[in-house]
């Protein structure tokens, strides 16, 4: 379980989308691979400066989103992502079994089980995961025990 409140993270969330359109999907088993590039693009989710790659597939996934809304549910996946983004530079890797999540502007809220492993830095924080098991230092300050999580914001 993951409950983050606040942070820079969720800030730029809300910059990013906050006239996301509103949207619902529904799918079973997915695969895929992608990448992405957007700054300052007047549209949801392309605001802010990023970059990145990401690899996954599963078995299903449902969810919906609206504005800074949204919410979804997924069943076996595997995944790979890499980003750099104004806020800093990252990869992970993660396995689930399944997992839900929600999240209203900067407070977001995941259940899950499964395992992360990789890195993140930023000017203002450092993440390290492997399997699940690791730690967040900086603004935001948290402990990861075999894919549960506890994160507090002291921005």
């Amino acid at each position: 379980m993951s409950i983050t409140v606040g942070g820079a993270e969720g800030i730029v969330n809300v910059i990013d989308n906050f006239d996301r359109p509103r949207n619902a999907y529904a799918e079973g088993p997915y695969a895929g691979t992608g990448t992405y590039a957007h700054a300052f693009n007047n549209k949801p989710g392309e605001r802010v400066p990023k970059a990145g790659a990401v690899a996954e597939a599963g078995v299903g996934r449902a969810g919906a989103a609206w504005g800074v809304y949204s919410a979804g549910a997924k069943g076996p996946n595997a995944s790979a992502k890499a980003e750099a983004n104004v806020l800093g530079a990252g990869a992970i890797a993660r396995a689930e079994i399944g997992s839900v999540s929600a999240v209203a502007g900067p407070v977001s809220v995941k259940l899950g089980l499964g395992v992360d492993t990789g890195v993140t830095v930023s000017p203002t924080k450092v993440e390290l995961k492997f399997l699940g098991t690791g730690l967040t230092l900086g603004e935001e300050m948290g402990i990861s025990l075999l894919g549960n999580e506890v994160k507090c914001s002291v921005m």
